[in-house]
């Protein structure tokens, strides 16, 4: 799941998207680059968000599984791409 764009199901960010930055057993921790940086992930149980069939770029996706050092520049950056895709069909 670590790239995978998602959105929140539950709780007071119902509705917003994110990156999946890192998992554990039945959590996922969630960048936007905004309000939750890569040095501040939310922490949500996996039952509370939709994943989307869509992920980061091969670039980020690579720094994100080896543990590199990621910016919330690049997390916004790939959020924005994702919705001009989105938006463009």
């Amino acid at each position: 799941m670590i790239g995978q764009f998602v959105t929140s199901k539950a709780g007071h960010d119902k509705g917003r998207l994110y990156v999946v930055v890192a998992q554990e057993n039945d959590f996922v921790y969630l960048c936007d680059g905004k309000a939750k940086g890569p040095e501040g992930p939310k922490k949500k149980r996996r039952k509370h968000i939709q994943p989307i069939s869509a992920w980061v770029d091969e670039s980020l996706l690579e720094k994100l599984k080896s543990g590199k050092k990621v910016y919330a520049e690049e997390i916004k950056y790939a959020l924005k791409q994702y919705c001009h895709t989105c938006m463009g069909n």
